[in-house]
């Protein structure tokens, strides 16, 4: 393509700028071929002329398109050079706020010196198993890239982690480390992870230091190799350090800190192990203050000091160890302040009483004496003599600082080691993934050995990085078929040899070392003379002689030669490491171990003024070759890996966070090769499109004619159509090559005709709009225009009307007002007078009656009150006598009881009884004269009452004479009257008409007045009806606040609810994976040891299927105890590593053992007082039972003396023979005594009835007694065989003493009394045994958490501060929880024994009926049985009773047949919904009814232990754990319904209660068959789970339905992973056919509806979780039109629910995120009032979420606008006060708290056959 084509008008380029290196600019005008200027705008509106060099004619690189700007990957730009790269990382890492990009193969790292939400857990689950190229560049996609390819490709693999100082190295392979450590498992050994894990802050503690650029500087290299064995989990690592900078342990620069470890010493000295160390601040030491610069800003010491003491326990390394590594470390410090004295200048000395001297030489445990001496002098060797000579103080010091180097550096090495040591596996390794953290490239102003080094290495992994490149390239060339050039890329070799070559930089400063008086003086002459004209990369300074320039891949250096050969040679006063040598302390001497092979004797060292010898200076290594050997085989290792690489990049000096330096950012590109990357691709065919790809993104070029179905030919005539440089692009088998640019021009094109086509759209809308306003006005003109004439015409006629209505208004209001005014007047006249004349007719006769009434009214009232004192005062003297008569008759009564109970009470009542009839003759004969002299009065009273009638009568006649007189005077009143008012009237009339005037003004101004008064009462009405309403209105809204945090209450307990609920079941989940795991882990250790030793017999566990929780959990132990057995008999066969996994395993398992012992003495204790309760409700009904019989006995004998009176009392009345005769019938003294006689007759049989209940009821309370003794199994008591006490043959002396068994019953209850004590003896001997027993038991355990509290104040005491009370109060929190746990156990207890009680004692009332039944029903059939006659016997048709006989072992080829082999399909599809759990339900009730618990209990635990099996062997397969859930839950629901208990037996036919558990409570069963329902339901989800996760991202998210306008842009070498092809694309179709097939397969099963409906509502919180967290980690999937196909695909889930009328599951809810996430992606967002929208409208998004999502935000087309940070600031502003979690991810192992809610059968158990196809002929149906 032509370059006027690409600098045309508008085309924006890149220029140089000094400040922002490069600077953005826009052509004004097209640049024509021989322009020697360009005419440029800046983007600050200023104009420039850019002039171009007429040799090279080189223009300024072009700037890509918008749409490509923020691109995941670099090499998908289409113009890949220097400024691209620049301006893309700054747009993602300054506007997008994202740290990490991909730049090919290469992971590009910026440090954001901020921490971000974007390492945790959640974050590596959403990368794990993801193709590098389907997800945002992360530092986790590199580490899992690297984990797959090891995994499928069984090669090794390696990270390679570089940049310079500060440019977040260390975090960068820490995360990956963890990455691996996250998603691998442990392969049997505990804690693998961890351990690698551990590593990190040790060695961060001794080998990072805050520098100038970083806080937490990495100061030497390291390499740890991750092992995985065959299963691909971790089993061990190793790490290899590389150049410790030494230095820095007596020397820091301003600003700078020493190793964190002695400062984390210092921080923690006033521990009690640290006193003894004698330390003090940090600034109280040379080593630590130089720097002046103690703290580093957010770090504790104190706290890293105890997360590095943890580190170091949780790799093994004792607290003896860690403090003698203290100890050491600090004797560095005390020697760093060891004070040298000058004396002259060849001779110092140092204080013997120097202080820090002698705690060094104490905490070494060497000589005080010996060190002073040889700290000041050194001894030198000639050939003949040895002599010892004194050194200056400057050497002193030296040797001083030499001497802490050496030993912190051998303290390095040896922790190093011991780390090594602890993170070495014992299995073999079979691949390794390598992180390597070594130092970047690094220039200073000053620049030695240890730059050198660094850089060296630097260069070698550049080559290396650079022939990787290029391999790739080459490989992805000859994959594609397409012709191969060769690419002229960097060589670094001819550097690499200058420096390690022969006669290279590190030879001769080895052979200088080698030299007696070598140099650095001399060395630089070496140097220029040898390589200065020989080597291009070699140059020397022109103003200094000691110092040289390397010509670096990155930048050319200059090394000052200062200091080089004593850095190389490392050397240290040997005669100090010989006092050291014999120090008592054990750890130093294993540090110098290592040296006393080479060291020898004394006379084989060499001095420093003689010859040295030669022996001595060839063995020993100089810090250059170790260098480089170390190097070479850190080569050789990554060379045998296949490497990924990371490039970290520093992006300010300032630790601003999101800052970019663009100068300091180009300078580290181009250090850490991204830009020769770069540079290598844009040489050949950068851009890479797949032919589906370019024909989705670029079919709006092409015509419909020209879409052929072969995509590959399609494409090839497009490109031929629009580019006609065929070298512009190549076509390999699956994909498209295109040169730089080339992407950018196509984009122009399509941007071009999309543009067209939107000047064309907008041409016919705005055509059409216009159109559409002109008719509509048109049309509403002429609507006007009729309307208005229309009304004119009406308001003509209008007027009309009023005129002619007018008139006659007031014609008739003038005659209405006339009229009204004359029948006023009129009415008033007659109205006056009616009036006057009944007042006077009135008054007259009130006059004539007053006088007569009030005689008449006070003679009456007289009367009347002293009637009424009267009767008071007689109902007062009754009611006293009925007192006092009720008072002496009470205590009549209670002595006639208390004589009706003695004996002799009897004896004389026969006598009295005579006397008593005289009595009541004679109170008869004194009532009948009573009765005489009451008729008596009440004939004077009748008297009386006649004399009043008659003077009454004459007093009425008067009155009437009276009132007819004054009626006949009234008379003539009336003419009177009218003469007084005619004379009136005609007096008056003439005032009347002078008074009208006056009315009328009244009357006006009392109609004025009214409507004033009406309008103030309407107005204070109004008010008083707002003030009502205002207070309705505030007690409305009291409620609403009431009823508001009612329902925040009713909301808030049931979250804790489902909180509690979802935590119940997840623990319930862990304990089942815990015991199944358990299981494997025994079989496995089985195996192990079987295997070990063949020919040794072992039995198997204890362990069955059959067996229950109990069993389970005791066979397990037994199992335990037998492998240990086999362990000590095969110990010398088997392995030690297997050994001791085996021992580790084994103190797992007694730990399981002993809290399984523990929870089974816990139940067995509960049955122990459940049996207790039962005895003592025992005893109390026995208690009750002594005293009814007592109170039988007092009723007997009462009702015997009755019946001997009765008879007495008739004989005396029968006699002749008495001296008065009996009264005759009908006469009164006979009536009463038959009254008497009657009444005593009904009490008589009151007693009678009494006396029986309380028979019938001793006899049931009898048997029952019997029956719960402990005989009662033995003995067989019939009701029916108790005889009565009257038909007891029982002797005559009995007889003769009480007919009615008296005494015999007396003894009886005597005897039963007196079991009764005994029993309660007994009871009380085992209740005071047992709270003995309690009671050891509470002070041992007390005992216990007093020594435990000890141990945690002790270690507490050793804790800092804030770290102490964090250990109390989870202390406390984990005593408060035991208690809690405690009561609730109780509570359940206790309400278990309740209903067990309440369940007994109905099932024994039952029994009871029932024995009475079958009594009555035997002695009637002995009654008929004496005349049956011989009848026809009529088969009867065999009716059910709904239970399955079988034998006793059967139980295992039921469940065989019934669970372990049977298909779910074939059961499901041909019989009845749960027929496996109602047969196994039949059975039970079998169990039930022959009354066997053993039976019982095995089918049970069989049961449960079969679907176990079941579940754990086809837990992967969907349709097995829907059948075996619904059939678990239909069990659980059968176990209820058949319970007895009548909240479950509200919905059951009566038939169905006849078949409910007669001789069981399975209640505890209940339990857990609900806990395995939801075991089984939470491997439903899993399942579900792990078959749509593949379907959910390639559904909702990477499916187009409409592509071509709104295609995918293009992407980078970094390709998402070939998805399916169009013919497999997986769509919402597909998505919606598997939960159509998972919805019928449930509902196929009869699983619950409720328990469909929590599997819904998952399902769509899975699809809601995966996609939303996806979107969160896709930025090319966060744009509008995503949005919209997002929208629509959960329209379609919507519709999905609707049409299964799921809609009311919470699954809507559930899609709610990601719902607001589409609207999101297309709401607009501009303005602060969208902003406000967007934060309303988000209430299901976190607040990292929406600012995620707008930050992600990438416009896919031209048209669409990115979102400016002001935008996402607002946005942050009004979610600041959001209170919510800042989680970014959601949980998508989350898993909704599952309720089974009860659920009866309709299905009668007796209709229910079993199909012969399930191979159960052994069951017999009852």
């Amino acid at each position: 393509m032509a370059a006027s084509e690409l600098y045309s008008k508008y085309a924006r380029v890149w220029l140089p700028d000094a400040e922002e290196v490069w600077k953005s600019a826009e052509l004004i005008k097209d640049y024509t071929p021989g322009d020697l200027t360009l005419s440029l705008q800046l983007e600050d509106g200023t104009t420039v002329e850019h002039k171009i060099d007429p040799r090279t004619n080189n223009l300024p690189p072009l700037r890509n398109p918008n749409i490509l700007v923020g691109e995941n990957d670099l090499t998908a730009l289409s113009y890949l050079h220097e400024p691209a790269v620049l301006h893309n990382l700054r747009v993602r890492f300054i506007d997008s706020k994202l740290i990490y990009t991909y730049c090919g193969i290469v992971l590009v790292a910026i440090n954001p010196y901020e921490s971000l939400p974007i390492y945790d857990t959640d974050i590596i689950n959403a990368y794990s198993g993801q193709n590098m190229g389907d997800m945002d560049p992360h530092i986790f996609a590199v580490a899992e890239e690297a984990y797959k390819q090891m995994a499928r490709n069984e090669r090794n693999q390696s990270i390679i982690v570089s940049g310079e100082s500060g440019a977040g190295k260390t975090v960068s392979a820490k995360y990956a480390m963890r990455y691996f450590a996250t998603v691998s498992c442990s392969s049997g050994e505990s804690n693998v992870e961890e351990r690698v894990l551990a590593s990190s802050p040790i060695m961060e503690a001794i080998g990072n230091a805050k520098t100038t650029r970083n806080d937490n500087s990495s100061r030497f290299g390291k390499y740890i190799a991750i092992g995985f064995d065959k299963k691909h989990c971790i089993i061990g690592a190793d790490m290899r350090t590389y150049l410790l900078e030494k230095s820095r342990v007596v020397y820091q620069a301003h600003g700078e800190r020493n190793y964190h470890i002695f400062y984390q010493l210092c921080a923690s000295s006033h521990l009690p192990e640290f006193k003894a160390f004698k330390l003090g601040c940090a600034d109280d030491f040379h080593c630590t203050n130089q720097g002046q610069s103690p703290v580093i800003d957010g770090v504790d010491d104190a706290k890293e000091m105890c997360n590095t003491r943890r580190a170091f326990s949780l790799l093994g390394i004792g607290e003896s160890d860690q403090m003698e590594i203290y100890q050491i470390l600090s004797a560095i410090l005390h020697l760093s302040n060891v004070e040298v004295k000058d004396h002259s200048a060849d001779r110092c000395s140092i204080s013997p009483d120097n202080s820090h001297l002698i705690v060094f030489c104490e905490l070494m445990g060497v000589p005080c004496e010996e060190m002073a001496h040889w700290l000041c002098h050194k001894k030198l060797k000639t050939t003949t003599e040895t002599y010892v000579k004194s050194v200056s103080k400057m050497n002193a010091v030296y040797g001083r600082d030499a001497l802490a180097k050496h030993i912190y550096a051998r303290l390095f090495s040896w922790i190093v080691g011991r780390i090594n040591h602890a993170l070495k596996s014992a299995v073999k390794q079979h691949s390794f993934i390598g992180v390597l953290d070594i130092y970047g490239f690094e220039t200073f102003d000053v620049n030695s050995f240890e730059q050198f080094c660094i850089n060296y290495a630097n260069e070698k992994l550049q080559q290396q990085f650079n022939l990787h490149v290029f391999k790739l390239e080459q490989e992805e060339y000859m994959k594609e078929e397409i012709p191969w050039t060769l690419i002229d890329f960097y060589d670094n070799q001819p550097c690499i040899n200058l420096i390690e070559a022969k006669l290279g930089i590190l030879d001769l400063l080895d052979e200088e070392c080698k030299m007696p008086k070598g140099s650095d003086d001399t060395w630089a002459q070496k140097l220029y003379n040898t390589l200065l004209k020989q080597n291009a990369h070699f140059d020397k300074p022109r103003l200094s002689n000691r110092a040289f320039i390397i010509h670096h891949f990155a930048d050319k250096v200059e090394y000052q030669c200062e200091g080089f050969l004593e850095k190389n040679k490392d050397t240290v006063n040997e005669e100090q490491i010989n006092v050291l040598k014999h120090s008592k302390f054990d750890l130093l001497l294993k540090l110098f171990e290592d040296d006393e092979k080479p060291t020898g004797s004394p006379s084989k060292r060499s001095s420093g003024t003689g010859r040295a010898g030669p022996s001595q200076r060839d063995n020993k290594k100089t810090v250059g070759l170790q260098f480089r050997q170390s190097l070479h085989l850190l080569m050789d290792t990554l060379n045998a890996t296949t490497p990924h690489y990371v490039r970290c990049i520093k992006p300010n000096d300032d630790k601003a966070p999101f800052t970019l330096d663009p100068v300091r950012a180009v300078q580290q590109l181009r250090a850490c090769g991204i830009l020769e990357t770069i540079r290598i691709s844009a040489a050949g065919f950068p851009s890479r499109w797949t032919y589906q790809e370019f024909f989705s993104r670029y079919r709006v070029l092409m015509k419909q004619k020209d879409a052929l179905p072969d995509r590959k030919q399609t494409c090839k005539n497009l490109l031929e159509k629009l580019i006609k440089d065929q070298e512009k692009y190549q076509f390999g088998k699956n994909k498209i090559f295109f040169r730089a640019g080339q992407v950018a021009y196509l984009e122009k094109l399509r941007s071009d005709k999309l543009r067209m086509a939107c000047v064309r759209i907008q041409k016919t809308i705005r055509c059409w709009l216009a159109r559409k306003k002109y008719l509509r006005m048109k049309e509403s003109a002429i609507t006007i225009q009729k309307h208005v004439r229309g009304h004119q015409a009406r308001r003509y006629v209008e007027f009309m009307r009023q005129t002619r209505a007018a008139v006659i208004i007031q014609r008739n209001v003038r005659m209405w007002a006339r009229r009204r005014r004359y029948q006023q007047q009129r009415s008033a006249a007659l109205t006056i007078q009616c009036f006057w004349r009944a007042y006077l007719a009135r008054k007259q006769y009130y006059k004539l009656m007053y006088e007569q009434k009030a005689v008449v009214i006070q003679r009456w009232v007289k009367g009347w009150l002293v009637k009424r004192h009267y009767r008071r005062i007689l109902a007062a003297v009754i009611l006293l006598q009925s007192c006092v008569r009720r008072m002496r008759a009470r205590k009549e009564l209670k002595k006639l009881k208390v004589d009706a109970r003695s004996v002799e009470h009897f004896k004389k009542l026969n006598v009295g009884m005579e006397n008593k009839i005289m009595q009541l003759q004679h109170k008869l004969i004194e009532q009948h004269k009573e009765n005489r002299e009451l008729s008596e009065k009440l004939s004077s009273v009748e008297k009386t009452q006649n004399t009043d009638r008659d003077r009454q009568s004459k007093e009425i006649e008067n009155l009437r004479r009276s009132e007819q007189e004054a009626r006949a005077k009234a008379e003539t009143l009336p003419s009177l009257l009218e003469q007084l008012s005619f004379l009136q009237h005609e007096l008056e009339q003439t005032r009347r008409e002078k008074e009208d005037l006056e009315e009328h003004t009244k009357a006006y101004k009392e109609q004025t007045q009214q409507v004033v008064d009406e309008l103030n009462m309407k107005n204070t009405s109004l008010n008083n009806n707002i003030d009502e309403l205002n207070k309705q209105i505030v007690e409305q809204a009291q409620q609403l606040t009431e009823i508001k945090t009612n329902v925040d209450n009713t909301k808030q307990l049931e979250k804790d609810l489902t909180e509690e609920r979802s935590r119940y079941q997840t623990l319930l989940s862990e304990h089942l994976h815990l015991e199944e795991r358990h299981r494997d882990l025994k079989e496995e250790m089985d195996l192990n040891i079987s295997s070990s030793k063949s020919t040794h017999k072992r039995t198997d566990s204890n362990y069955s299927s059959n067996s229950s929780e109990f069993s389970q959990s005791l066979g397990s132990t037994e199992g335990e105890d037998s492998s240990a057995q086999t362990e000590d008999e095969t110990q010398t066969t088997v392995d030690l590593p297997i050994l001791l996994k085996l021992q580790r395993r084994v103190k797992e398992l007694e730990q399981d053992k002993q809290s399984l012992l523990q929870q089974l003495d816990k139940r067995e204790e509960a049955q122990q007082e459940k049996a207790k309760e039962v005895e003592e409700q025992r005893t109390v009904g026995r208690a009750e039972l002594d005293l009814e019989t007592l109170k039988r006995h007092e009723l007997e004998s009462e009702n015997k003396k009755l019946k001997q009176d009765l008879n007495e009392l008739r004989k005396s009345l029968t006699t002749e023979s008495t001296d008065l005769m009996p009264p005759a019938p009908g006469s009164m003294p006979y009536d009463v005594l038959m009254e008497q006689l009657t009444s005593s007759n009904e009490e008589l049989e009151m007693r009678k009835e009494e006396v029986l209940l309380l028979r019938s009821h001793m006899v049931r309370q009898e048997a029952l007694k019997h029956r719960d003794s402990v005989l009662g199994e033995a003995v067989k008591l019939d009701l029916s065989e108790i005889p009565s006490f009257q038909d007891v043959d029982r002797s005559t002396d009995i007889h003769t003493l009480n007919e009615d068994g008296e005494l015999w019953l007396a003894y009886e209850g005597l005897k039963e009394t007196n079991r009764l004590l005994e029993c309660q003896m007994q009871e009380q001997d085992r209740v005071h045994s047992d709270k003995c027993r309690t009671l050891v038991e509470e002070v041992k355990k007390l005992k216990g958490e007093k020594e435990q509290q000890q141990k945690l104040l002790a270690q507490s005491l050793l804790l800092p501060e804030d770290a102490r009370i964090e250990a109390s109060l989870n202390h406390e929190i984990t005593r408060l929880t035991k208690e809690n746990l405690e009561l609730m156990e109780q509570g359940e207890k206790q309400d278990k024994t309740i209903r067990k009680l309440k369940k007994q004692l109905k099932l024994y009332m039952k029994k009871v009926e029932d024995f009475e039944a079958n009594a009555k029903r035997k002695s009637s059939v002995s009654v008929t049985n004496a005349s049956v006659r011989a009848v026809n016997i009529t088969r009867k048709e065999k009716e059910y009773r709904g239970m399955l006989e079988y034998r006793e072992g059967d139980e295992s080829w039921l469940l065989k047949n019934l669970v372990t082999d049977l298909k779910p399909r074939g059961v499901a599809v041909s019989f009845t919904p749960g027929l496996p759990a109602y047969i196994i339900f039949m059975c039970l009730r079998y169990a039930d009814n022959v009354n066997d618990d053993q039976r019982v209990s095995s089918l049970l635990n069989a049961t449960i232990s079969s679907i176990k099996g079941v579940i754990k062997r086809r837990g992967n397969d969907f349709e097995v754990v829907s059948f075996w859930l619904a059939n678990t839950c239909r069990i659980l629901h059968c176990l209820k319904q058949y319970s007895g208990d009548e909240v479950f037996m509200m919905h059951n036919t009566p038939k169905q209660n006849e078949h409910c558990l007669a001789n069981f409570e399975l209640s505890e069963y209940q339990q857990v068959f609900g806990d395995l329902a939801i075991q089984i339901y939470r491997q439903l989800i899993k399942c579900m789970e792990d078959i749509l996760q593949p379907l959910i991202v390639a559904s909702m998210l990477e499916h187009e339905t409409i592509q071509g306008v709104l295609g995918s842009k293009p992407t980078g070498l970094r390709k998402k992973s070939p998805s399916i092809t169009g013919e497999e694309a997986v769509t919402v179709e597909v998505l919606l056919q598997r939960l159509s097939l998972f919805h019928s397969t449930m509902s196929q099963h009869g699983l619950d509806a409720d328990l469909i409906k929590q599997a819904v509502k998952q399902q769509f919180y899975i699809i809601c979780a995966v996609t939303l967290n996806h979107l969160l980690l896709r930025k090319e999937m966060c744009s509008w039109s995503k949005g919209l196909q997002i929208r629509y695909n959960v329209w379609q889930l919507e519709e999905w629910l609707t049409e299964r009328e799921l809609t009311d599951c919470g699954a809507k809810e559930a899609l709610e995120p990601l719902i607001q996430a589409a609207q999101l992606l297309q709401i607009k967002k501009k303005t602060e009032a969208d902003a406000r929208a967007i934060c309303t409208m988000s209430t299901a998004l976190t607040t990292s979420q929406i600012l995620k999502v707008l930050t992600l935000y990438t416009p896919v087309i031209e048209f669409e606008e990115r979102v400016t940070t002001g935008f996402i600031e607002t946005i942050k502003n009004l979610l600041k006060d959001r209170g919510e979690s800042a989680a970014l991810m959601m949980d998508t192992k989350k898993i909704f708290s599952v309720t089974v809610p009860f659920t009866p059968s309709s299905v009668a158990l007796e209709t229910i056959q079993i199909p012969a196809s399930l191979k159960l002929s052994f069951l017999t149906r009852i």
